[in-house]
């Protein structure tokens, strides 16, 4: 018979996946800061890389490719005298915008100080 914590050391194989690719997203302060930037409206890579301090090019281009890989946001590329690129969130990289937005929320709270 197995007990109450045996069913506690593992993920399923299916659970896996999607926990580590949120992970990787949650994980990665850069790809959690991508995501909120874009969630006010930055949406071009030049305004990204101004609006979140000390991410490179670089970081800033893999996080974005990972980002559109996890459909948690598209890519558009504007054909016009000078082409640009716009990056939006999807309905899922919606929501998960606005849980990690509630986290940080909670985290502000816990770090007031209570008043009497």
């Amino acid at each position: 018979m197995k007990s109450k914590s045996d069913k506690l050391k593992h993920l399923p194989l299916a659970d896996r996946t999607a926990y580590r690719r949120l992970e990787d997203v949650v994980g990665c302060k850069w790809s959690a800061a991508v995501l909120a930037a874009i969630s006010r409206g930055v949406t071009r890579p030049g305004q990204l890389e101004r609006f979140v301090p000390g991410i490179s090019t670089k970081v800033l281009n893999e996080r974005l490719r990972k980002l559109v890989d996890f459909e948690l946001i598209t890519r558009t590329e504007i054909e016009e005298n000078v082409p640009r690129t716009e990056y939006a969130l999807t309905p899922t990289g919606k929501k998960l915008s606005d849980l990690i937005e509630s986290i940080r929320d909670l985290d502000e709270a816990h770090q007031r100080p209570a008043t009497p």
